[in-house]
């Protein structure tokens, strides 16, 4: 995953499941962000510097995802925890499977 970052927060959020059941769905979730960001800085960085980023396609990826980003956040504290956690877990369930195949 460091070499990579590939399937970092998949990998990430399950370690933080598995090593602190006792966090909630939010405190998973804003965690593993929280520590993805200065290692997704440095390697972008890196990225930049050996020029082999797709700007074009990043953009497309922004213009996406900082939406979901704000619905999500908002929603991790409105929803109820146990619907969370479920979620979460067929989420994980799923990303393993299919790494697997």
């Amino acid at each position: 995953v460091t070499i990579s970052s590939i399937g970092a927060g998949a990998v990430g959020a399950t370690l933080l499941v598995l090593l602190y059941p006792r966090l909630s769905p939010a405190e998973i979730a804003g965690t593993d962000i929280a520590y993805a960001v200065p290692l997704t800085a440095i390697a972008a960085f890196g990225h930049w510097w050996l020029g082999s980023i797709d700007w074009n396609l990043l953009g497309a990826l922004l213009l996406g995802s900082v939406p979901g980003i704000t619905i999500g956040s908002l929603a991790a504290r409105a929803v109820p925890e146990k619907f969370l956690r479920g979620l979460l877990a067929i989420t994980l369930t799923s990303v393993a499977l299919k790494l697997i195949w």
